[in-house]
């Protein structure tokens, strides 16, 4: 059955399909995937965690009643939420927001400091119009109502995505920022060296390699210099959660990047080394990592940092500056540094020293030296 819905918001995890808010939908999917757009209505608030960010970057209040066009999706938040895409889905499913985005799922559990996600209820799910015009539709020769056969095409965000790729394209320096977990000083670090190398007069571009759907941080990316930014959402993922190998969306990243011809690429590495987002598939390729300028690392304490150089250790990474929150005191950036044997710089401190310590690696790639030589 077809029909015609209004929302009332939108979710900035549709952005890559420029959906407005009259949306035509049906009313069951037995077979749903990650990226499917629904329509649903917020049946609770929420104070810790009531907002929505809409395809311009504004975070707008969910009140109750609101009409809200999402994407099924799947998240694994050490300090959010957890959920799943349903295996079938029909008008009138219980469903739950699980990020300010619009990602949506089955809830199984949060983070502590959070209260309940919202409920949401399900009034369609997003169909084109290909096929569904009005024109369609009207009567037989018999006077009956004609019926249209074809099968509703779904509504994903994959269907206007960038294709992920196995090769990796000639490559400015890269910087690549991860972390022990999720709020460990990532963003602060990455965006931190976009403004100090546009302050310095290079082209710098911006790149989300893997998380749940958001804009705020490519966002932050470009206020904060970068003049081109992409993430795992311009490759039509809601989230990275169980993609399996996702170094081919990294690459298509980078290339789409590349093509811009930057003098730098600053990319954040969303949640932890260690998790359920695919991070540890980008970092054992070959390839990106020969194409590694810098490697920058946030932990949140000495602990953190003895697990970094571990298990990037056993990646076949080095870590060539500490950052993030274990660096926010002088006394934890000089105990890294003459106990680790490591460079650490802090961002919110020292910015400027935190550029200085990586810049000198910026001159040549491995990658470029493999295919010179």
């Amino acid at each position: 059955m077809m029909k015609i819905l209004e929302a009332d918001k939108i979710g900035s995890a549709t952005s890559p399909l420029n959906l407005t808010k009259t949306i035509r939908v049906t009313d069951e999917n037995n077979a749903p995937k990650a990226g499917d757009v629904v329509v649903v209505r917020a049946l609770s608030e929420s104070v810790t965690y009531g907002n929505l960010e809409l395809p311009n970057g504004r975070l707008a209040k969910i009140n109750r009643n609101d009409v809200l066009l999402g994407v099924l999706g799947k998240r694994r938040a050490l300090k959010g939420f957890v959920g799943d895409v349903p295996d079938s889905i029909k008008t009138g499913d219980k469903l739950h927001l699980l990020n300010m985005g619009g990602v949506i799922g089955i809830c199984k559990g949060h983070h502590s400091s959070l209260s309940d996600a919202i409920e949401v209820e399900v009034l369609g799910i997003a169909v084109s119009d290909l096929g569904f015009e009005i024109a369609d539709f009207g009567f037989d020769e018999n006077q009956k109502p004609k019926t249209n056969d074809q099968k509703p095409n779904i509504l994903n965000i994959a269907d206007n995505a960038l294709e992920p790729t196995n090769f990796l394209k000639k490559s400015a320096p890269i910087v690549v920022v991860a972390g022990t977990c999720m709020n460990s000083g990532k963003t602060v670090a990455a965006t931190e060296i976009i403004k100090q190398a546009a302050h310095a007069g290079l082209k710098v571009a911006g790149a989300k390699m893997s998380g749940v759907a958001c804009l705020r941080d490519t966002l932050n990316m470009q206020d904060s210099g970068a003049f081109q930014t992409a993430s795992f959402l311009d490759c039509g993922l809601p989230s990275t959660v169980d993609y399996g190998d996702l170094s081919p969306v990294a690459k298509a990243i980078l290339n789409h990047l590349n093509s811009f011809e930057p003098d730098l690429i600053v990319v954040e590495l969303g949640d932890g080394i260690v998790g359920g987002y695919a991070v540890d598939s980008v970092l054992k390729d070959a390839e990106i990592k020969a194409a590694i300028s810098s490697f920058v690392f946030c932990a949140g304490d000495y602990v953190g940092v003895i697990g970094g150089i571990a298990v990037l250790k056993n990646l076949g990474i080095e870590i060539d500056v500490v950052a993030g929150s274990v660096t926010d005191s002088k006394m934890g950036e000089d105990f890294v540094e003459q106990t680790y044997k490591l460079a650490a710089g802090n961002a919110r401190r020292d910015g400027a020293r935190l550029f200085d310590l990586i810049k000198s690696n910026f001159s040549k790639t491995k990658l470029e030296i493999l295919r010179a030589a």
